[in-house]
């Protein structure tokens, strides 16, 4: 089942719109960079848009700002996981400082789930 226009017209508008952290990691997964794993980005699954997904392995990346650190979007991101996961998908989070800071632990954490 595809999703609802309102859904791939908000992740088209996420693409353009990414944020710097998301561009830097963007420049190491596209075009199977890494592991040779096609990766897509802002992608629709159910009622929310992951920042990245491997979806042969079944691997949402997810990359944080503050935002992400207020009480409601703890909540929020607690139930976006749940939800992934009862999809089989698994997700691991990253905070902007992590790919700005030192992005070779980062890759080699994508990696590693991967595997």
């Amino acid at each position: 089942m595809s999703p609802p226009v309102k859904l791939l017209d908000r992740a088209r508008s996420l693409r353009r719109e990414a944020t710097a952290a998301e561009n830097k990691l963007w420049d190491h997964l596209r075009n199977r960079q890494l592991n040779n794993a096609k990766f897509v980005r802002q992608e629709p699954i159910g009622p929310y848009i992951a920042d990245f997904a491997c979806r042969s392995a079944k691997l949402v990346i997810e990359i944080d700002g503050v935002t992400h650190e207020t009480p409601e979007e703890i909540v929020h991101d607690l139930k976006r996981t749940a939800f992934l996961q009862e999809r089989r998908y698994r997700v691991i989070r990253f905070r902007n400082e992590d790919v700005f800071g030192d992005l070779a632990p980062v890759l080699e954490a994508i990696s590693l789930h991967l595997r």
